[in-house]
């Protein structure tokens, strides 16, 4: 049976931490950021982690 190919676009956007979670950063926050309030830029900095159930369906993608 072959190798899954891990998908190269996935790759790029998902983070994976050593302990299992998953980090993708916020939507919104590449582009028209001096018409944003500067508060929801600064949140946007930072990056969210994934739902288990996303988790899941993303284990042999990445």
């Amino acid at each position: 049976m072959p190798k899954i190919k891990t998908h190269k676009g996935t790759k790029k956007v998902f983070n994976v931490r050593k302990s299992g979670t998953i980090t993708i950063g916020h939507p919104g926050s590449r582009h028209n950021t001096g018409d944003k309030p500067a508060s929801l830029n600064r949140n946007k900095r930072k990056r969210s982690s994934l739902s288990k159930a996303d988790r899941n369906r993303l284990k042999n993608i990445i």
